[in-house]
C-alpha cells in the first residue's frame, strides 16, 4: 500500500478523535463535580458532540464537496486541536457545551474526510485495507483511548488530557500538510442525494434500527461509570480495566460480526446482534448487585453490539450498489443522532429515577430496534412473494 505511514497516522488522528468523544463516558462524574452541574447535565457533553457530528458534519461536506480535500482536512484537524486546548482554560459548564460542539463538527467532518483522503492515498487495490484502517482507529479509542485516558485524568486531571490529545493531534496534521497531495472529489455527492436515499422504505427502517440500537448502547455506556460505581467501589485502575475489557470486547464483536456478515449473511448476523443485546440488557437488570455478574453482562453485550455493526453497513451498502458511499455517510450520521438520543435519555432516566435503571430502558429500546428489524426483513419476504 502506497502511503502506508501517512494512512497510519490518519488513523491516529481518528483515534484521537474517537478518544475525544468517548472520553466523556470514563471520567463523566469528575467533569461533572468540577463544573459543578450533575451527572444527568454532564451526559450534555455526549450529546452535543454526536448532535454536532451527526447533523452538521453532512451538511459541511455537501457544502465543501468541491473544495481540496486537503484543505478541508488541514481545517477540520486544526479547529479540532485548538478546541481541545481551550477544554484546558473552560471555566463553565456552558463554555464546554460550545466547545464540545466545535470538536463534534470538526471531528465529524475530519473522520469522514480521513477516510476518503486514505482511500485514494492507498489506490485502487487497496482501498478495502486503508477503511479497515481507519475504522480501526475509531474501534482503537475504545480499546485504548477511553481507558488510558480515565487513569490519566485521574493522575493529570481530565483537563491536561485534553492538552495531550490536542498536542499529538498535531503530528497527524503535519503529516497531511506535508505529504498529502491536493484532493478533488470526482463526483460531487450533494445533501440531497444522500437524502433521496431514505425514500426507499427498507433503508428508512435500517437507519431508524441503527438509530435505536445504537441509542440503547448510549443510554448505558454514557454513563457507564457511575453505574459500576453503584454496584462497588472501584478504584481508578480498577475501572480502567473493566473499560479496557470493554473496549476489547468491542473490537472482538466488530470482528465476529464481520466474519459472520460474511458468511452467514447481514440477517442472519443482525438478528443475533440485536437479540444478544436484548438478552443481556434484560439479564443485567436482573443481576443488580452483583459485580461480576454485571461486568460479564456488559462484556457480552459490547460483542453483540458491536457484531451488529459491520452487518448494518453491509445491509445498506446491498441495498443501494451504486453509491454505498451516501447509504453510509447517512448510516453514519443516524450513529451519531443515536449517541445522542441515547446520552439524552439516559440523563432524563438518572434525573428522574436512577442510575440503575438504564439496563431497564436500554434493554426497551433495543427490543425496539429488534421487532423493527424484523418488520424490515419480513416486508422482504411479502414483497418477494407479491411479486411472484
Amino acid at each position: 500500500m502506497n502511503n502506508k505511514w501517512v494512512v497510519y497516522l490518519l488513523a491516529l488522528a481518528v483515534f484521537l478523535i474517537g478518544t475525544v468523544e468517548y472520553i466523556i463516558s470514563g471520567i463523566i462524574q469528575m467533569v461533572a463535580s468540577e463544573l459543578s452541574v450533575t451527572t444527568s447535565a454532564a451526559g450534555l457533553l455526549v450529546t452535543v458532540f454526536a448532535l454536532s457530528a451527526a447533523i452538521g458534519a453532512p451538511i459541511v461536506i455537501a457544502v465543501t464537496i468541491n473544495a481540496d480535500r486537503k484543505s478541508v482536512l488541514l481545517i477540520m484537524l486544526g479547529v479540532f486541536i485548538l478546541s481541545s486546548l481551550m477544554v484546558y482554560i473552560s471555566d463553565s459548564f456552558e463554555m464546554m457545551l460550545v466547545i464540545r460542539m466545535f470538536q463534534g463538527l470538526s471531528g465529524g467532518i475530519a473522520t469522514v474526510v480521513a477516510m476518503a483522503v486514505a482511500t485514494r492515498l492507498a489506490g485502487e487495490q487497496h482501498r478495502g485495507r486503508a477503511i479497515g484502517m481507519i475504522l480501526m482507529g475509531l474501534s482503537g479509542s475504545l480499546v485504548l483511548g477511553v481507558p488510558a485516558g480515565t487513569f490519566l485524568s485521574e493522575v493529570m486531571g481530565w483537563g491536561a488530557l485534553f492538552i495531550v490529545i490536542g498536542l499529538l493531534t498535531v503530528v497527524p496534521l503535519l503529516a497531511v500538510y506535508y505529504k498529502v497531495p491536493s484532493m478533488r472529489e470526482r463526483n460531487a455527492v450533494t445533501l440531497g442525494m444522500q437524502l433521496s436515499i431514505l425514500k426507499d422504505r427498507k433503508i428508512a427502517l435500517a437507519v431508524m434500527v441503527t438509530l435505536l440500537y445504537i441509542g440503547a448502547y448510549s443510554t448505558l455506556f454514557t454513563y457507564i461509570t457511575p453505574y459500576l460505581q453503584a454496584h462497588a467501589e472501584l478504584s481508578a485502575a480498577a475501572l480502567s480495566g473493566i473499560l479496557f475489557a470493554a473496549g476489547m470486547c468491542s473490537f472482538i464483536g466488530s470482528k465476529i460480526g464481520g466474519v459472520l456478515a460474511d458468511t452467514k449473511g447481514s440477517k442472519f448476523t443482525i438478528y443475533v446482534g440485536l437479540s444478544l443485546q436484548t438478552a443481556m440488557l434484560l439479564m443485567l437488570s436482573m443481576v443488580n448487585g452483583w459485580l461480576l455478574g454485571v461486568i460479564a453482562m456488559i462484556m457480552l453485550w459490547m460483542v453483540a453490539t458491536w457484531a451488529t455493526s459491520p452487518a448494518q453497513q453491509l445491509y445498506l451498502v446491498t441495498r443501494v450498489p451504486r453509491s454505498p458511499d451516501i447509504a453510509l455517510s447517512v448510516n453514519t450520521s443516524f450513529i451519531q443522532f443515536g449517541f445522542a438520543f441515547g446520552s439524552g435519555i439516559g440523563g432524563v432516566v438518572i434525573h428522574r429515577s436512577s442510575v440503575e435503571v438504564l439496563g431497564w430502558t436500554g434493554f426497551f429500546i433495543v427490543f425496539l430496534a429488534l421487532l423493527l428489524a424484523i418488520g424490515m426483513f419480513a416486508g422482504g419476504r411479502k414483497a418477494v412473494q407479491e411479486r411472484a
